[in-house]
């Protein structure tokens, strides 16, 4: 659903006027090119002179307009497009076609690197104009809202301006999005604004959705197993937590040294607990529930070092422990729990995960 900025521009202006630019590549003017010019000049110039006709009907008033923005357009004259078709809206609010001609007008500022002004026409658009239907030349009828509100999801920086526009893409374009898509990345800017209740409730309805765990979408590779990692968390009682670092290393290195397999396993995060080397990424780790430390603790002497390893930070911390029955080391790896949508467990530690062999 998401194309470059850049490439969408380009699409949208097309698939608008389905007209093709010329670009000029020379800097001497050839004959050719002198004889070009004056025709677009006496063009314009007499498309003005209709328009300028007291008598004249809307439907040939539109495509006066329109032809005067396509000559516009095709000689990449975009700063005096934006001038004719902005003062005409301006002069004329009650022309049925303005949510259109301010559609161009937008568009004509992402051509021309100016997305904030870009948004600030799409904005009008949608808050201030009823949807309009037009109809491209292949017959195609596109909804002027839902290609301002496409355009404003990409070039928006607002999270609450992106949570905004895609809830009226799912409610009101449900048939002409993904929806499955749409849920998490609503979720993702819920996030951003601390909105933890409705961003749970976004997840869900992704988790939801019959592609959830099918979909690809390229900037966001692990949509799936981050929106079930949240929801699955949020559903447990968290009991292996511990309030602070320290008590944790102390009842992990007393189940070691007492040998004492189930306790260690209790400890262990029953959400997304990873076992994997450190070449490895988590993501594509074995389901915890295959992993037993006790199965490589069993009638061998597991060891530790007194501290934690110089690589620790205050979110993440590494244990290194040795002995185990595969002859590798392993790090334990514990991380200080980011869950805000929860309070009571937000800033707590779990063991989450092992890192088999030499960290290097």
């Amino acid at each position: 659903m998401f194309q470059s900025k850049k490439k969408v521009a380009l699409l949208c202006l097309a698939c608008i006027f389905a007209a093709a630019s010329t670009a000029v590549f020379f800097s001497c003017k050839s004959k050719a090119q002198k004889v070009r010019e004056k025709t677009y000049e006496y063009n314009q110039e007499q498309l003005v002179k209709v328009l300028n006709k007291e008598d004249i009907s809307e439907e040939t008033r539109f495509a006066v307009i329109k032809n005067i923005a396509q000559n516009m357009l095709s000689q990449k004259d975009y700063p005096n497009l934006i001038l004719f078709l902005s003062e005409w809206v301006e002069d004329h609010p009650d022309d049925q076609y303005n949510a259109y001609w301010l559609l161009v007008t937008a568009n004509a500022y992402l051509e021309m690197d100016s997305n904030p002004l870009a948004e600030y026409y799409f904005e009008r658009i949608i808050n201030n104009y009823n949807d309009l239907m037009i109809t491209t030349n292949s017959g195609e009828k596109l909804s002027v809202h839902f290609m301002s509100l496409q355009h404003l999801v990409q070039i928006s920086q607002s999270p609450t301006n992106k949570i905004s526009y895609f809830n009226q893409l799912i409610t009101r374009f449900p048939d002409k999005v993904k929806i499955t898509e749409l849920y998490v990345r609503l979720a993702l800017e819920y996030e951003k604004e601390g909105e933890w209740g409705l961003a749970l409730k976004a997840f869900r309805q992704f988790l939801a959705q019959d592609d959830a765990s099918t979909i690809r979408i390229s900037d966001l590779p692990n949509a799936y197993a981050n929106a079930r990692e949240f929801v699955d968390f949020y559903n447990t009682s968290k009991f292996w937590t511990f309030e602070t670092l320290d008590e944790l290393v102390a009842a992990i290195k007393q189940a070691i040294s007492t040998n004492n397999p189930g306790l260690l396993d209790n400890y262990k995060s029953r959400v997304n607990f990873f076992n994997i080397s450190w070449r490895q990424d988590e993501n594509t780790s074995n389901p915890q529930t295959t992993f037993s430390a006790g199965t490589y603790m069993r009638g061998n002497r597991v060891r530790f070092s007194d501290t934690l390893d110089e690589i620790s930070t205050p979110t993440e911390a590494y244990l290194r422990t040795w002995g185990w029955s595969n002859s590798k080391e392993w790090y334990f790896y514990f991380r200080k729990i980011n869950f805000p949508v929860d309070p009571k467990v937000h800033g707590r530690w779990e063991w989450a995960g092992v890192y088999y062999g030499d960290k290097m």
